[in-house]
Formats: structure tokens, C-alpha cells, sequence
């Protein structure tokens, strides 16, 4: 008889269901993870609202990519892993062979292997991403803080990427878990944080994770001046990361940097979608355009670092703790939030809530 685990898998748009499936077995140089923690993730939204990722799962899948667990098998060849070591497996793992990878873009890779499933109660993990993107997690870490470490990544990556520097301003555009996880990458680096936010619950969060002001968007006639005001003689901030994805926040935060300055559109709308962009003031105000996507592996050992060390505020960043049984709700609950909601992560614990 062939035994049997819980796992959310994915059917189409808005259409999660909880399964019984068989317990995955570790091939060569693979992992199986028994998960102790998985997180909720606004690419998993998306993803449930749409039905669908183009790059990294198409339906029926199993669910979830954020995960951190115990080593419960351990496949032929695999040296670096035991049975029962504490791990955070990241979702993908570049080839380290195509043009993109030697050209230092790894995030790009034509052949980024990706893996889901961490809503389940275990996990395989591929042989490239056990070798390449697979990481010990130190005694007295807890697992839903490790992982964190696969946004987080992410994050650190569109900030190096930005090139803000100690004493420059940066605004961040959305106070959601992307926006949040900016704005704290970013105090902890020494910049000055502006957070432009919607709802007023949304400002206490913001100077939480380190905004030193926020501009509610719902309270001021002009958003773009009020925010621009608040800058060094109203020129505008030396970074602005755009983290909601929209055409109206795409094009304010054009209007918020300022000359000689960076935007990162870190927030991806819909394919097809287009924004108007005023080309007089990006071509001689020497505006840099750019986007973000995904992580590296060196830019997942940098996040791993700021979680491991104490620097990131882990606990407050994880708000909500749930059973795996739960997962369905949860994200229907997360599609129909409004208003007055705090909460920006939660940890699905397979074996139960811990007490």
C-alpha cells in the first residue's frame, strides 16, 4: 500500500482543494522535506485569482513555493544532507550553464527550474536545488522565519539592483508583503523611507518595517506632490520601488524620482497592459528605468544572513498561524480582504499549529 499525504493542489482560478496523494520518494541526489512550515505569498494569490503562472506552474499542481522543514529522506548521492537536518529549500535553481547565467543572470536562466507544493505535509526537493539552493537552518531559528528567506531574497535582490546607497530617500510604493519587506531592506541599509500607502491601517504597518513617513494616498488631492514634498527640496527621491502593479503607481512613481534617479517596477501588471510615461522628463532628467524578477542564489544566502542574524523582524512579519486543512479558506479569505486587515503572512504548519 503506497502511503498517502495532505497536500492544496491547485485546479484552475480560484479552485484549490485539498487532496490525498502519495508520499513523494527522493531520487538521486533529491530530498524529501517532511514541511514544518509554509508561507502565504502574494505571487500564490495571484496565481489562485488567475488560475495560472506562465512561468512556474500550470494546473492541476500541487501549491505553495515558500517552505522551510526536516530532512525525512535523502536520495543517492546526496552529501551534504542528513536525515532529520532542519533546511530551507528555495523554489528554483538556475542551470549556472546558459547565456543568461554567465551573464551573471541567473534570475533569468533559460532553463530555472522551479518547484511548488509546500502546502503539503512533505515535500520533494530536486537534485539542482538541493545542490544549489538548498540551506542548513541554524538551531534556535525558527522554520516559518526561514522561510521567509524566498521573498526576502527577492527583495534584497531589486534593492542591490536599485543601487541605493546609505543616506539616500527611497519611496515605496504599496505597503503590502513586498512593499513591507523594501521598506525594512531598506532601513536596515541606512536609507530614508518614504511609504506611500492606501488604507489607513496600512501606516502603523509601514513605520513598523521602517518607513519614517507615509502618505496616505485617500488624504491628499495631489499624491505625487505631496509625497515629492517630502524630499530633500521637493526634488524627489534618489529610488522609487513600485510595488502594487498598476498603470497609476507605475506612472507616479515615475513622477516621484527625481532627476538622475531610479525606478524599479517591481510590482508585474497583467501581460498586455500599458502605461503612458512622460519621455521629455525621462530623457532629460536621466531617468533609470528598470524591473526586477525573482532571486539568486546569492542573493538567497544575503537574505538567509539578515534572517539568521536577527536583523530582519521576523515575528512581526509572520501575523496569522494556521493548519494545513485551513489553506483553501485562507486564500479566499486573502481574495476577499478589505480594509482593516493587518495581516501580511501566514504560517500553514502541516503537523499542527504550534503551541
Amino acid at each position: 500500500m503506497i502511503a498517502e499525504m495532505t497536500a492544496a493542489v491547485l485546479y484552475g482560478k480560484e479552485d484549490l482543494r485539498l487532496e490525498r496523494v502519495p508520499i513523494p520518494r527522493a531520487g538521486s541526489g533529491e530530498l524529501v522535506v517532511k514541511v514544518g512550515a509554509a508561507l502565504t505569498c502574494g505571487t500564490d494569490l495571484k496565481v489562485y485569482r488567475r488560475g495560472y503562472h506562465a512561468m512556474m506552474l500550470k494546473p492541476p499542481i500541487p501549491f505553495g513555493h515558500e517552505l522551510a522543514g526536516i530532512v525525512s529522506e535523502v536520495g543517492n548521492g546526496v552529501t551534504g544532507f542528513r536525515l532529520g537536518e532542519r533546511v530551507v529549500a528555495l523554489n528554483s535553481a538556475p542551470c549556472d550553464k546558459c547565456y543568461f547565467c554567465g551573464k551573471g543572470q541567473q534570475n533569468l536562466c533559460e532553463d530555472l527550474l522551479f518547484n511548488n507544493g509546500a502546502y503539503a505535509d512533505f515535500i520533494r526537493i530536486p537534485a539542482r536545488i538541493v545542490e544549489k539552493n538548498t540551506l542548513h537552518v541554524p538551531t534556535g531559528v525558527l522554520l516559518e522565519h526561514a522561510a521567509l528567506t524566498e521573498p526576502l531574497a527577492c527583495v534584497v535582490r531589486g534593492f542591490e539592483e536599485s543601487g541605493g546607497r546609505a543616506g539616500d530617500t527611497m519611496i515605496v510604493i504599496g505597503a503590502g508583503p513586498i512593499g513591507l519587506m523594501f521598506m525594512h531592506v531598506a532601513e536596515l541599509a541606512g536609507l530614508n523611507v518614504i511609504a506611500v500607502v492606501k488604507r489607513e491601517d496600512q501606516i502603523a504597518t509601514s513605520k513598523l518595517f521602517g518607513a519614517s513617513v507615509v502618505v496616505q494616498t485617500e488624504t491628499v488631492e495631489d499624491v505625487v506632490s505631496a509625497v515629492r514634498a517630502l524630499t530633500p527640496e521637493s526634488r524627489g527621491a534618489d529610488v522609487v520601488i513600485e510595488a502594487v502593479a498598476t498603470p497609476a503607481t507605475w506612472e507616479w512613481a515615475v513622477d516621484m524620482v527625481r532627476k538622475g534617479g531610479v525606478v524599479n517596477f517591481f510590482g508585474g501588471p497583467p501581460s498586455g497592459t500599458k502605461v503612458a510615461l512622460d519621455t521629455n522628463r525621462l530623457h532629460y532628467g536621466d531617468i533609470t528605468l528598470k524591473a526586477s524578477f525573482h532571486h539568486t542564489p546569492a542573493t538567497c544566502r544575503t537574505a538567509f544572513d539578515l534572517i539568521t542574524n536577527g536583523r530582519f523582524k521576523c515575528a512581526e512579519y509572520i501575523t496569522g498561524r494556521a493548519e494545513l486543512k485551513e489553506v483553501p479558506e485562507i486564500f479566499s479569505r486573502m481574495l476577499q480582504r478589505s480594509g482593516g486587515s493587518r495581516e501580511i503572512k501566514t504560517a500553514v504548519f502541516p503537523s499542527g499549529v504550534p503551541r
